[in-house]
């Protein structure tokens, strides 16, 4: 039995709060998706639908979520966040194969990014610290293959409420420093 029935599935992806996940949820069902890597987990309940979402379509154990974060090391004024203990217990409760990673992207992606090649959705929540995740950049290519999907979380400029944004290959590319495709566009 899925994690996420069709009626679930239909509240997450059309009607659910926060409004801006909802194209999270449906391209994990366009896409099938497999693998995640989240940056900025929070306290954890956005994380646990994608898993149990992605669920829908895979065994339990078949999906791999890598969640990376400050946890302990969070600064408490920023936004609420969890334990790492505590997001290991509460993750790995949804039987899916987990891994916590804690630190900023840079440093987390520069110790683990070899290691999450296949990467299906990569998403990037807005609390991350922008001068470590312009450096995290530079790996992310390499964790991603041509059907990958990358959602990075920005405040919408008319209503000041957060949105997921997908994001293609090239405008990554833009923002890593000396790659060849912003070496062409200079």
């Amino acid at each position: 039995m899925p994690a996420v029935g069709h009626l679930k599935y239909l509240y997450l992806a059309y009607f659910s709060d926060p409004s801006a996940e909802r194209p999270l949820y449906r391209a994990i069902r366009r896409r099938q998706v497999r693998t995640i890597v989240e940056l900025g987990v929070g306290m954890g309940n956005r994380s646990a639908r994608l898993i149990e979402v992605a669920q829908r379509y895979h065994a339990p154990r078949e999906v791999c979520y890598t969640g990376i974060d400050q946890f302990e090391a969070r600064s408490s004024s920023v936004t609420p966040g969890m334990t790492l203990k505590r997001a290991h217990r509460t993750l790995k409760a949804l039987g899916a194969k987990i891994q916590l990673v804690p630190g900023d992207p840079w440093m987390a992606l520069s110790r683990t990014a070899n290691t999450l090649t296949g990467t299906d959705l990569f998403v990037v929540s807005a609390d991350q610290d922008a001068e470590s995740l312009a450096r995290a950049w530079f790996y992310v290519p390499r964790m991603l293959h041509e059907n990958s999907q990358v959602f990075v979380e920005e405040m919408n400029t008319q209503d000041g409420k957060p949105i997921f944004r997908p994001w293609d290959r090239s405008s990554i590319a833009t923002l890593i420093p000396n790659s060849h495709a912003a070496r062409r566009a200079a």
